[in-house]
């Protein structure tokens, strides 16, 4: 999903005083169907969403339904509405989704590659002033044996230097297709003029904001399956269920973490200052970070509250390679939008 705001009529103003546009394909639910899985709790349609949204608020949103590989759409659409933000969420989100078979990475790699060049192309053609949000993810960086700095790295080497965006060696198909994004993104940006912001967020957890407590039927998306869902929603699952949580290995591998409303804090933030133009500005985003383990025995520890008594089981590692520590580093500017941690140990997740 892509959302689009800008400047407009009251009538078509958000609840924080926008005009708002949803552009969708309605894709994630073909995915669903495909594997066989769904959410928790279910997601109404997006005309039941757009709906209850204008009952409980007053504002209306547009929707403007088509694929952004479909770049005369993508066209179409910025030269009707003409955003002064584009938030980027239009791709396929899932790690393991894109390691399935050749299938499923190529069209990882085509949906969402194509799909945000089509988006780069049409803000250059028909809307250069917008900002785009991007939404990245720490996984783009891998497990590198050096610190992760935000987004870019000085090199000097014989005598000369220059800064470079961070080398970065993803673990999946699906944070490959992130890094190609990020690099297509700077080169917009350097060569075109456009403005961007890449917001590299950890592993998102929570399932409620202000405006989804207004009406159930705004509900977001709670997946526990092992290609949607992350290991938090998975744990939780498991414990209520009467189910052992699953820890592979030791239970090591570090991750960073934040909470839903934190995420957005910092896209309302990323959208209320947007980067000068001509430049690309990154951020690592998390507020906390976890083991594994130590996130099954947070889970464990939640539970007994409730008066479930949860088990951890420990099982073997499919990919038993020792991973390194490192540290990832978030500006002060960042850490004040509480979005981010300077120094903290993390390693590549899926959102």
């Amino acid at each position: 999903m892509v959302t689009a705001i800008s400047a407009g009529p009251p009538r078509w103003t958000s609840r924080r005083g926008h005009q708002v546009a949803i552009v969708d394909n309605l894709s994630k639910r073909a995915w669903e169907q495909e594997l066989g899985v769904e959410p928790l709790l279910p997601i109404r349609s997006i005309d039941e969403r757009v709906d209850a949204w204008r009952e409980v608020c007053g504002p209306l949103i547009r929707t403007y339904l088509g694929d952004l590989t479909d770049l005369d759409f993508v066209h179409s659409t910025l030269e009707t509405f003409r955003p002064d933000t584009i938030i980027h969420y239009g791709e396929q989100p899932s790690a393991p989704y894109s390691m399935i078979d050749a299938r499923h990475a190529t069209f990882t790699q085509v949906n969402n590659v194509v799909g945000t060049l089509n988006l780069l192309f049409a803000m250059r053609d028909v809307a250069p002033e917008s900002h785009l949000v991007k939404l990245g993810t720490m996984g783009e960086y891998g497990t590198p044996d050096i610190d992760i700095e935000e987004g870019y790295l000085t090199v000097s080497h014989h005598g000369r230097s220059h800064t470079f965006l961070y080398p970065k060696t993803p673990g999946s198909m699906y944070h490959l297709s992130k890094v190609h994004d990020s690099h297509n993104i700077h080169f917009a940006c350097r060569v075109w003029g456009l403005r961007a912001t890449d917001l590299n967020q950890g592993v998102v957890y929570g399932i409620e904001t202000d405006e989804t407590r207004l009406d159930p039927r705004l509900a977001t998306s709670f997946h526990y399956d092992e290609v949607f869902g992350t290991a938090l929603n998975r744990f939780c699952v498991q414990a209520v269920a009467g189910e052992p949580m699953t820890v592979y290995g030791r239970g090591g591998q570090t991750r960073g973490y934040l909470n839903i409303r934190d995420t957005l804090a910092c896209v309302a933030l990323a959208a209320d200052n947007p980067a000068p133009a001509g430049e690309l500005r990154v951020f690592n985003q998390f507020t906390e970070t976890f083991t594994v383990l130590e996130l099954a025995e947070r889970v464990r520890s939640a539970a007994r509250h409730l008066g479930i008594e949860a088990l951890v089981k420990h099982a073997p590692n499919p990919a038993s390679r020792q991973r390194s520590t490192t540290t990832t580093r978030a500006t002060p500017a960042c850490s004040s939008w509480g979005c981010g941690r300077t120094s903290s140990p993390t390693s590549s997740s899926t959102r």
